[in-house]
Parts: C-alpha cells; sequence; structure tokens
C-alpha cells in the first residue's frame, strides 16, 4: 500500500512537473505575432499583456475588424482579446459648388481688369478681392466693384 501510494505522488508530480514545465510564449513573442497580424490595417493598434491582446485604433469596415480579432485569437499563446477599436468607414470628401455666381464672378473680373495685381477668386463660397494697390487704385476699384450691385464680397486689398 504505501509503494501504491508512494508510486501515485510520484506520478502525480511528474504530471504536474510536465504540466508546469510547458514553455511559456512571452508576451514580446506574442506582441510581434500581433503587430503583424495588424500591419494591414494603418490605423489599428495591439499591445499585449499578460497574454491578453488589446486590440486598438479604427478599422475601414466591421469585416476588418472581426478578421483582425479572428487572427489575434489564433495566435497561440494568446489567452484573449479585448476589442477597443473602432469602424469609421472613410469618408470621400464632398464637392462644393461655388455659392457665387459664375457670372457675377466674370463681371468683376472684367472691372478689375485694368489692375492686373488684382485677383478676384471664391474663397470659402465668398467673393474675395486679393492682392496689392495704391490707395487711388483700391478706391476705383471698390466704386467699380460696387457699382455692379453684387452685395456682399470680401475686399481683401492690400493698400501700399
Amino acid at each position: 500500500m504505501k509503494k501504491t501510494i508512494a508510486i501515485s505522488a510520484l506520478a502525480l508530480a511528474v504530471s504536474f512537473g510536465s504540466i508546469s514545465c510547458k514553455k511559456k510564449v512571452s508576451d514580446a513573442d506574442l506582441q510581434t505575432q500581433a503587430t503583424t497580424v495588424v500591419t494591414s490595417n494603418p490605423g489599428a493598434t495591439v499591445e499585449v499583456k499578460e497574454g491578453v491582446a488589446h486590440l486598438g485604433g479604427t478599422f475601414a469596415s466591421q469585416e476588418e475588424k472581426d478578421a483582425a480579432i479572428k487572427a489575434l485569437k489564433e495566435i497561440k499563446g494568446v489567452k484573449d482579446v479585448h476589442d477597443m477599436a473602432k469602424v469609421e468607414a472613410a469618408t470621400a470628401p464632398v464637392q462644393t459648388t461655388s455659392a457665387v455666381d459664375p457670372a457675377i464672378q466674370q463681371k468683376v473680373q472684367d472691372a478689375v481688369k485694368d489692375f492686373p495685381s488684382v485677383k478676384v477668386e471664391v474663397v470659402n463660397g465668398e467673393l474675395t478681392l486679393t492682392g496689392n494697390v495704391s490707395s487711388v487704385q483700391a478706391r476705383k476699384i471698390k466704386e467699380s466693384v460696387d457699382a455692379l450691385k453684387i452685395g456682399k464680397y470680401n475686399n481683401n486689398l492690400v493698400v501700399k
């Protein structure tokens, strides 16, 4: 009976020893593998602490985010994945049309054609005059543009 208990105790000790001798994957190794997984998504980040991958950043679609989570869970040694990432679809720039009628813009350009340093532009949806002029030229330009009765415009002329 003592032999049986001794052999059982030895077998139990050996089994616990073999379990505890299992090679544990370091967080640094897991971090390297996890970083490789998320590199295809430039807005994504991952950090591994105590075998848990913390996924952050942004993804263009839910499918890309789900694929990254799945790939992280498949890394041997990763215990869990904490999802802190967002899905933000890239939006195309909004095309805006000028709030200024091209015919009015052309009338103003014609009115200041004798002043080559003056530019007529649409800035933030408003007709804007820019350039360097003398005080006499500035007065003539203002009178010419006001005579067109175009309404509001930005007079950003620099008087020298």
